[in-house]
């Protein structure tokens, strides 16, 4: 009996020492695998757990926090390997675009392990897989887009758009990686043809400063005729209110001198006929001739040269012109 009772004793102190082995720990950068006889059966976070311990379960607590990097169309040398920097992976990353060209692509695709269960039994070799992804993924976008588009203005639409459709690719998988961001490193014509494709660019940058150059003339020019055209409608308005104002003017008066002739009829008769006169007789040459001196038949005829005289006068003030001139009988 006390044979058998220490026996039982020393069974379960060894299994309450076997079932504390299976305690466990998962750091805050790792996520715990259990598995059971090999198979895996849940995946736990950072903390306390507790698992049936070998040969029945194992805990697998791979780090999950690492970002890892995951290049297409370019591979980084290693750390002081000859010749570092960026070697090219022409099969990789030259694709096809949506309007028949080729273009030159190298991304870089960031994740993390999200589950690491379904990261370390439902794929054989996750970095493959990821780059095989993201290259498809990138492929197809590319292949939806425009050569110019996808160089310029379609870049950052590319980036999200390519995470976006990785993303769903990888879960598709049950993968358990998610997907923190695709960085486009390089989207160019190929190396072949970049020199040409920089003159073609060099041509259109200079057909557009000539545009923009005729552009501004054009404008100039315009402008300077739309001046030139409220200059020329300015001048003919104030040139049509100077004729009204002066027709309107000329109708008052008309009609002042007609009301005054209806008063005075004889009055503005004699007065308009010696402001007509005078009008006509301002621009005329005039001779003063008196018949009454001389006498009859004496031959002489006395005349007043009077334009000559107002001539002088206005010609010279220092000068004394005569005040009379005979000439023959007979002169005109």
């Amino acid at each position: 009996m006390g044979a058998g009772k220490g026996l039982v004793i020393a069974v379960i102190a060894v299994l309450a020492i076997w079932a504390g082995t299976g305690i466990y720990r998962v750091q805050p950068e790792e996520q715990g695998v259990e598995l059971l006889f090999g198979k895996w059966q849940y995946t736990t976070g950072p903390g306390l757990h507790w698992w049936p311990p070998a040969p029945i379960g194992e805990v697998v607590t791979p780090k999950v926090t690492r970002v890892n990097r995951t290049e297409v169309g370019f591979r980084d040398a290693a750390p002081g390997q000859r010749g570092g920097g960026v070697r090219p992976v022409p099969q990789e990353s030259l694709m096809l675009t949506g309007d028949e060209n080729i273009i030159d692509v190298q991304a870089a695709v960031f994740w993390f392990v999200k589950d690491a269960g379904q990261f370390l039994f439902n794929l054989r070799n996750q970095d493959q897989t990821v780059k095989d992804a993201s290259e498809a993924a990138l492929r197809e976008i590319v292949g939806k887009s425009e050569f110019e588009y996808a160089r310029t203005q379609g870049r950052v639409e590319i980036e999200r758009a390519a995470q976006d459709l990785i993303q769903g690719i990888l879960d598709s998988y049950g993968a358990g990686i998610q997907v923190q961001q695709v960085q486009l490193q390089k989207i160019d014509p190929p190396g072949k043809v970049l020199d040409a494709f920089r003159d073609v660019q060099a041509a259109r940058a200079d057909k557009e400063r000539a545009v923009n150059e005729a552009t501004a003339y054009l404008n100039e020019v315009v402008q300077r005729a739309e001046g030139e055209l409220q200059m020329i409608i300015k001048n003919a308005e104030g040139y049509k209110e100077q004729k009204i104002a002066i027709a309107t003017g000329e109708a008052q008066r008309f009609l002042a001198v007609y009301e005054q002739y209806l008063q005075e009829k004889d009055v503005t008769t004699r007065r308009i006929y010696l402001e007509t006169m005078r009008t006509i007789m301002a621009g005329m040459d005039k001779i003063l001739i008196d018949s009454t001196v001389g006498g009859s038949g004496s031959g002489v005829v006395p005349y007043l040269p009077l334009d000559a005289l107002t001539g002088r006068r206005s010609g010279s003030t220092g000068e004394t012109s005569p005040s009379s001139s005979t000439t023959p009988s007979g002169g005109r």
